[in-house]
């Protein structure tokens, strides 16, 4: 059996880091782990192609190569899907479909052959089975949740790494909050599902025999779920690994802002060699948090808990939303000083939008507020309900948060005041300059020093840098480049 897995392709976004990659010689920054992870449940002596529509074009010898093309997507993937599904559709060719998309739109998808749905853990097997029987159903669908512990390691050897900016592991699924407008835990349930601490460093491992050395993110959306864990096995091990093989890895992740409440388990993440943390914190509006069911935000200093996480090494990326009913008008304005003043350098504001399933989406459709299906990009200036704040207004202040924050002036001002916070700390980071840092400062050194309209800006910040805390001159020069994405993004 020849099996074809399909990516495909995302749009130019906030995360796609599509004009920064350029510097580094990089197509994408992230190999698809779902298929990589299904295409190790696949029976193992089929034959199996992956293309990842990020990297190359799909063709038409790829398609005549086919038994079978499998799909995997999201929901900012969908036109890219659609054109898939048309071109195997055209070519005779019989087509599986996975994955949040088809498991949330799944009766949009008629035309897919086989909707294999939720965890395929859990429903793929029972695919299989049919399949060789000569009798596949259309949908297998399933609402048990599947013990990771037995998840397959990704088979890394179906892509090629210089593609990608970045490798990405699974820890857990699941959350144990209950944000409003969240459909992760929807897709996976409140109570986190851990890998054992053997697999992880198995995954690791098989990474590292990929020759892999570099960016490793863990794709959980709430890494910190299952703290004990973490503390008690996981981060001691992979400290034990990470110095055994002189820490080749380093590491990002996703958490809630409790973990500014845990000082060991920060000290065991640095130690352990994460580097940077993306941070939900959705609003500075205490009303907005708990409209939104945020109560893991709410009663506290968030610019404090930031200023904490950061203090002890960990960079913190940042996630806010606008749109919520509670919103004031002075929330634009409110969410700039917030920004500013928490210097947390990369911040994805977007406005909000429900996606299906959620208690969001049921409360605005009961209230007739839901106009359209979400785009998948909360960051493209779109929303799918109608917002109780007057939409022009919202609109207008959304534009004036990205054209403020990430203008020269107010982006580089923070990224100075970022780098002289953590100068203690990063002064004791190793940093080995390599050839992709090299390539990037001289592309740098054109793109944005000599042609870039911010060119002023970026000399100050290299001049600083150099004269105050000269370690930190790889990080400032990477400030810039994302700094060049954004702007190039929101076209300021």
């Amino acid at each position: 059996m020849n099996i074809l897995l399909v990516y495909p392709k995302f749009p130019d976004t906030f995360w796609s880091f599509k004009h920064a990659l350029k510097f580094i010689a990089k197509k994408t920054a992230y190999p698809p782990l779902g298929l990589l992870t299904v295409a190790a449940l696949l029976p193992e002596e089929w034959n199996k192609k992956l293309i990842d529509m990020n990297v190359e074009k799909l063709r038409e010898s790829h398609l005549d190569w086919a038994d079978y093309v499998f799909i995997s997507a999201i929901s900012l993937q969908t036109e890219s899907a659609k054109s898939i599904i048309l071109r195997c559709k055209k070519a005779g060719i019989k087509i599986v479909a996975g994955g949040p998309l088809f498991t949330e739109w799944h009766e949009n998808y008629d035309d897919v052959d086989y909707l294999v749905l939720n965890e395929a853990e859990i429903t793929l097997p029972f695919f299989l089975k049919d399949l060789a029987k000569g009798c596949p159903k259309h949908i297998y669908t399933s609402k048990e949740r599947p013990d990771i512990r037995q998840t397959p390691i990704p088979l890394w050897n179906l892509i090629d790494k210089k593609n990608y900016s970045s490798m990405n592991i699974q820890f857990s699924r699941g959350c144990p909050f209950n944000c409003e407008f969240c459909d992760i835990i929807v897709l996976y349930g409140r109570t986190p599902r851990l890998k054992s601490t053997a697999q992880i460093i198995d995954e690791l491992q098989s990474l590292y025999e990929f020759g892999w050395r570099g960016s490793v993110f863990f794709v959980d959306d709430n890494f910190i779920g299952n703290r004990v864990k973490l503390k008690k096995e996981v981060l001691p091990a992979i400290i034990e690994w990470s110095e055994k093989e002189d820490y080749p890895f380093e590491f990002s992740t996703e958490v809630s802002i409790n973990l500014s409440d845990d000082a060991e388990l920060l000290n065991l993440m640095v130690k352990a060699g994460f580097k940077t943390v993306f941070v939900g914190i959705e609003s500075p509006h205490d009303e907005s948090l708990s409209e939104c069911n945020k109560h893991q935000n709410r009663n506290r200093d968030l610019k404090e808990c930031v200023n904490l996480i950061q203090k002890h090494g960990l960079q913190v990326q940042g996630g806010f939303i606008l749109g919520f009913d509670n919103d004031p008008d002075s929330i634009f304005d409110t969410l700039i000083r917030f920004i500013q003043d928490s210097k947390i350098v990369v911040a994805m504001v977007g406005l909000l939008n429900a996606p299906r399933g959620t208690r969001l989406f049921q409360r605005l459709n009961n209230e007739q507020r839901i106009i359209s299906n979400i785009s998948g990009n909360n960051t493209d200036f779109s929303m799918n309900f109608i917002p109780k704040m007057d939409y022009d207004k919202l609109i207008q202040g959304y534009r004036k948060v990205l054209t403020t924050i990430y203008s020269p002036q107010y982006y580089y001002k923070r990224v100075m005041q970022y780098l002289a916070d953590s100068k203690e700390l990063r002064d004791n980071n190793k940093h080995s300059i390599t050839m992709n840092d090299i390539v990037a400062f001289v592309k740098s050194l054109f793109k944005i020093g000599i042609i870039g309209r911010d060119r002023i800006w970026y000399w100050k910040l290299l001049f600083h840098t150099l004269f105050t805390t000269p370690t930190q001159l790889p990080a400032a020069v990477t400030f810039a480049i994302y700094g060049y994405h954004f702007r190039k993004i929101y076209d300021i």
